[in-house]
């Protein structure tokens, strides 16, 4: 019986529809997947030879390809023979979902986790999320808004209040971040925010805000730059019900866009089986099974056919239609080698600057030396 070793991360979004898909796999086919956890966090530092020695089947972030395909680490998924499966998966692909795996001109993972930066709120608190900056401020000053900015989450917050303002950050080529000014501007905005929230707020990830605020011991009624997780929306899955909807409107003409996350599965460059695991990605990635045991497993797909499906929304609490404008606007965030230090490092001096009430103008000038030093510090990629 041929064995494959996968790596996911370890929230049941992450591990639970990769259980159940290898059961059904195993079944179907007599392969037999393994799958081992960790944290995105954790993913993101360890050794790749690491992951190459071990593991056949990786689930991944687009923003780690540089390092991953820099370090030969992956294998190609644009395969002779498989256009048919492979056309199917990138026309059901949401957003930039497909478009943020395929890096320097190979389709190196499929998109099987969608996920956006959007606004979770109590609906049983709150009849109307915060639809501007100003609502956003006033339910801040009220004590009512919890916000994710613990490292690495603070530049996706910095990331989502860019796109939001009409100015978002540098992402496929070198130079600065952002424009100096509108950077201060964007950071104006975040600290302005920060400050409003609770302290340990500095420290906390998404899963931690969600955890608080679907829980009962908080007065907050909304998180509102936050990644998704269909998980809280769905009733039963904590002790108060989270609603989801797109990020409030910081322009003020009511179009707002955030940063892309979610998740993709790749095959290891030393997988014994290549085919094997080749063909997995294939069916796991597909509309049926995205729209069927993925979403029933609690996972959160990035095909379509499960976003449009009726019975899908109401098992999320219609999480999928109440994002979905969101997603559809995301932004792929940095690809290179070297983003994913900078990634770790910018939410370092974004935290450290909100501690110390530092200078926007010194906080944009950091943020924009890391990032070019983040194109020169690391290799180009190798495809």
């Amino acid at each position: 019986m041929t064995t494959l070793k996968g790596l996911t991360w370890n929230h049941p979004r992450g591990f639970a529809p990769l259980e159940a898909a290898a059961r059904a796999w195993r079944a179907q086919t007599g392969t037999c997947i393994e799958w081992d956890t960790d944290s995105l966090q954790d993913f993101s530092t360890v050794s790749v030879a690491a992951l190459t020695r071990d593991y056949d089947l990786l689930v991944i972030d687009h923003t780690q390809l540089g390092h991953l395909t820099r370090d030969r680490c992956l294998l190609p998924l644009q395969i002779e023979g498989r256009e048919s499966a492979r056309r199917e998966i990138e026309a059901g692909a949401i957003g930039q979902t497909w478009r943020a795996y395929h890096f320097r001109g190979q389709q190196w993972a499929f998109p099987i986790d969608a996920s956006v930066e959007v606004m979770a709120f109590r609906p049983d608190r709150l009849s109307r999320p915060p639809a501007d900056w100003q609502a956003l401020v006033d339910l801040a000053e009220d004590g009512k808004i919890l916000l994710p900015l613990g490292s690495p989450h603070a530049v996706m917050v910095f990331f989502t209040i860019a796109a939001g303002l009409g100015t978002p950050c540098r992402a496929e080529e070198e130079g600065p971040l952002i424009d100096e000014d509108e950077g201060i501007a964007v950071y104006e905005h975040l600290a302005e925010l920060a400050s409003l929230v609770p302290e340990d707020n500095l420290a906390a990830d998404p899963v931690a805000v969600l955890e608080r605020l679907s829980g009962g011991d908080t007065d907050a009624v909304a998180a509102p730059f936050i990644a998704g997780y269909r998980n809280y929306a769905t009733e039963g899955f904590r002790a108060n019900r989270l609603a989801f909807a797109d990020v409030p409107s910081i322009r003020g003409d009511g179009v707002a866009a955030s940063a892309l996350g979610g998740t993709g599965i790749a095959v290891s460059s030393a997988c014994g089986h290549p085919e094997e695991a080749i063909d997995f990605c294939h069916w796991i990635a597909s509309g049926p099974v995205q729209s069927s045991l993925y979403a029933d497993a609690g996972g959160q797909p990035a095909h379509a056919a499960a976003w449009n499906d009726e019975r899908v929304n109401a098992a999320s609490g219609n999480f999928y239609r109440d994002t979905r404008g969101a997603l559809e606007r995301a932004f792929c965030r940095p690809r290179h080698g070297g983003y994913v230090r900078f990634q770790q490092e910018a939410s370092d001096v974004i935290i450290e600057a909100l501690r110390t009430e530092a200078p926007a103008i010194a906080v944009i000038g950091r943020l924009n030396k890391l990032f070019e030093d983040s194109f020169v510090a690391a290799p180009a990629a190798a495809v």
